[in-house]
């Protein structure tokens, strides 16, 4: 077994925090590999009110057969540093550690990462102005054109047509081709992690489901044409479904997974339904990553509030997915 690369996140927020108090509550001898700046191990674990861990450095990440280590980003801890606020250099810090774990796991090194969450002002002022998040991110190292967030938790999972783009931009995303390329991305990325031909419900954008075109003809002109040609090429899909019902019927067990259509219209549902054990995953990346489904929480950072149990649920859905299994 390899190890998982758990990367810190941004500093400056509660991602060091939740990972000393993952570890803390640690009931396994699995192989897990901490990435980030030592110094973030420092102010997590006194963020979190425990001793700061003595973890080794690793240079080989391959050669953690277990226990726990620390892959190291060699980047000074900020003059000022504060929790809780935009800083360039936590923002570069955080960059650079999803670039090293996501290096390992192109390098085969370790089994998949699971990443804490970052701060998207602090990594546009650290200069990376095309990295919106964790998903253009890894996009960009491996050269993938067709990602897409997959949110998971205890009885429902839902993939997005679109994440980082404003509501009006998300609406005109909404064509036959886009929604026909997730559909057979999410059918694909299912069938690999344990869940062949998928059984998936695509949201309606408007309300009601545009009320035969009186609402919005989305429905009749590029979602009904993308869910037809999806069946043709025999994937199990139906829609579109008004979104007040869609997700309601996947949580009852219809669907395997509902198709999204922005960002809210799917997070809103998951965050709902069971918000503490929700994680998130990247499709059309060539490896496993999993994530917290929460951000930063610059409002809570450094006081010792933040709950792991997000991150516990990440680590645990990489290990389960990398053997084939899905939440």
């Amino acid at each position: 077994m390899k190890p998982l690369a758990i990367t810190l996140g941004d500093p400056a927020g509660i991602g060091p925090e939740i990972a000393m108090k993952t570890l803390e509550a640690r009931q396994t001898d699995e192989p897990w590999l901490f990435v980030g700046p030592r110094w973030a191990l420092s102010t997590g674990a006194e963020a979190a009110g425990i001793p700061e861990p003595d973890l080794p450095c690793v240079s080989e990440p391959a050669s953690l057969h277990s226990g726990v280590g620390l892959l190291e980003i060699d980047l000074p801890k900020p003059r000022g540093f504060e929790f809780g606020q935009v800083q360039a250099e936590c923002g570069r810090v955080a960059v650079m550690s999803v670039e090293r774990a996501a290096l390992a796991c192109l390098h085969q090194e370790v089994d998949a990462m699971v990443t804490c969450p970052l701060n998207k002002e602090a990594i546009h002022a650290a200069g990376f102005v095309g990295d919106i998040g964790h998903q253009e991110i890894l996009a960009r190292l491996t050269g993938t054109d067709s990602t897409a967030t997959l949110l998971m938790t205890p009885g429902l999972r839902v993939a997005h047509l679109s994440t980082h783009k404003s509501l009006i931009e998300a609406a005109r995303y909404v064509k036959q081709d886009t929604v026909l390329e997730k559909l057979h991305l999410i059918h694909k990325t299912f069938s690999k992690w344990g869940v062949p031909y998928p059984r998936i419900a695509v949201a309606a954008l408007n309300p009601h489901g545009g009320e035969g075109g009186m609402l919005g003809r989305e429905e009749i002109e590029e979602l009904i044409p993308a869910v037809s040609a999806a069946q043709t090429a025999g994937l199990r899909v139906v829609g579109p479904i008004p979104a007040d019902s869609v997700f309601t019927r996947a949580v009852a067990g219809e669907f395997d997974v509902v198709l999204a259509l922005y960002h809210d219209q799917g997070h809103i549902a998951i965050k709902v339904h069971n918000f503490h054990a929700s994680t998130t995953a990247t499709m059309g990346i060539p490896f496993v990553r999993t994530s917290v489904d929460h951000g930063t929480a610059f409002d809570i950072a450094g006081r010792g509030q933040a709950n792991p149990q997000g991150l516990i649920a990440a680590i645990a859905s990489a290990r389960n997915m990398v053997a084939g299994k899905l939440l």
